[in-house]
């Protein structure tokens, strides 16, 4: 028997299933892998506005925070953009100054652990402290932002392997080999050269970072020292804050030597949002800038008016570029390109810098990256392994090679 179907039935199947928007499809990716970032510098925030000082501080929300504190702007972060910008797991920086002598930086390290884990301790229902990668999926299934701590700048253990180990001991989980200036074992990017790279006491301390579980952080090495580190490790890398050289030629960027040695160890660069290190165009106009403040100083040397005035009329002849999302893009689709999709994360700098690009201004701008990327042709997966999946394979592969050791014996130096 024939049966008619009926028009509304007909129109069904002549109609197409919607396609899927990139908006859709960025939302469906952070829903099942949510960001986690690899650098924010909320905790020197609190040592340079409150002295750690926090008992007032409320965390919830960070927006009355202005111009009369440090570096004349409102912080970055705080629990509720967290939740907007979808941030599931942050590791939270413990950096301290690199004018610092190495035993005052020791001291305020471990001041800032100590300040970022009681920030956590006051927010049981946001945030978990998170030492390992169980302890990361365990705050992700309990609905809390896992909460880890990174240190930025080799100063930071006063050139002790025994100072490592007790960082590593107290909660610190990577290490960023330097900062804006050499240690006296390894070259920043930012510094003239010391050691051409590590010297044999720096890849003692990679080497030592290994048989702990500690990530290796390349962000802020020279070149050589970034070579040198991959020649020594054997756990896979990670770049906390950077971006891709060839798309910026700034020297805290990754250039194509280092990803293209990324597959084989297995690491990944966790792309940062700093404008300076993002666009070209802005490096080449700051650098335009520095040298024009300088003629100035020297044309008039002791007229300090006539040398502002001057800066005043090139600045407005000469805006600063914006920054943009797509920008940022760039170097995800370059470092996808040479090292690839596995290679790739997110590691913002918020409350490290000014502001980042232009809709990405504060933590709540993840998502809009992802709908970016989603348009570039990004699938979810691709996107999942961007936000979550890279790292956690990655900080799974550092802890497994310290279990596969877990006989060596501490690697020991003698004390000065």
């Amino acid at each position: 028997m024939h049966r008619t179907l009926s028009l509304a039935a007909l129109a069904l199947i002549a109609t197409p299933l919607a396609a899927e928007t990139p908006e859709d499809v960025a939302e469906a990716a952070l829903e099942a892998a949510p960001v986690w970032d690899g650098h924010n510098d909320v905790p020197i925030q609190l040592r340079g506005r409150w002295g750690n000082v926090i008992g007032d501080l409320d965390f919830h929300d960070t927006t009355a925070t202005g111009p009369e504190h440090s570096e004349g702007r409102t912080m970055h972060t705080d629990l509720k953009r967290l939740r907007q910008g979808k941030v599931g797991a942050q590791f939270w920086s413990v950096y301290v100054s690199t004018s610092m002598e190495e035993p005052q930086a020791v001291q305020a390290t471990i001041e800032q652990i100590d300040v970022t884990r009681r920030l956590v301790a006051r927010y049981p229902d946001d945030l978990m402290l998170a030492l390992t990668a169980d302890d990361v999926e365990a705050a992700r299934k309990q609905g809390k932002i896992a909460s880890l701590m990174g240190m930025e700048g080799g100063h930071s253990i006063g050139s002790s392997l025994g100072v490592l180990r007790q960082m590593y001991a107290i909660g610190a989980r990577y290490m960023t080999l330097t900062h804006n200036r050499n240690t006296p074992w390894a070259d920043s990017a930012t510094d003239t050269p010391e050691h051409d790279g590590l010297t044999d006491f720096g890849v003692k301390v990679v080497q030592e970072m290994n048989r702990l579980g500690m990530l290796v952080d390349l962000s802020h090495v020279s070149e050589a020292t970034m070579h040198d580190a991959l020649d020594a490790a054997k756990a896979p890398v990670i770049f906390s804050h950077s971006g891709a050289r060839a798309i910026n030629g700034h020297a805290r960027n990754v250039p194509d030597s280092v990803l293209k040695r990324l597959p084989a160890n297995g690491g990944i660069v966790m792309v940062v949002a700093y404008p300076a290190y993002v666009d070209e165009e802005l490096r080449l106009w700051l650098a335009a800038r520095k040298a024009e403040e300088a003629r100035l100083d020297s044309l008039w040397q002791g007229q300090p008016e006539a040398a502002k005035a001057g800066i005043d009329a090139w600045d407005k002849a000469h805006p600063m570029p914006e920054v943009s999302i797509a920008d940022m893009a760039d170097h995800i689709d370059h470092i996808r390109k040479v090292a690839g999709i596995d290679h790739i994360g997110i590691g913002g700098d918020y409350d490290g810098m000014l502001t980042g690009p232009v809709g990405m201004e504060d933590v709540t701008g993840y998502p809009l990256l992802f709908v970016e990327l989603a348009r570039r042709g990004y699938s979810q997966a691709d996107l999942e392994k961007i936000s979550w999946r890279n790292m956690m394979r990655v900080m799974r592969g550092a802890e497994a090679y310290a279990k596969s050791v877990a006989d060596m014996a501490p690697i020991e130096t003698a004390v000065k």
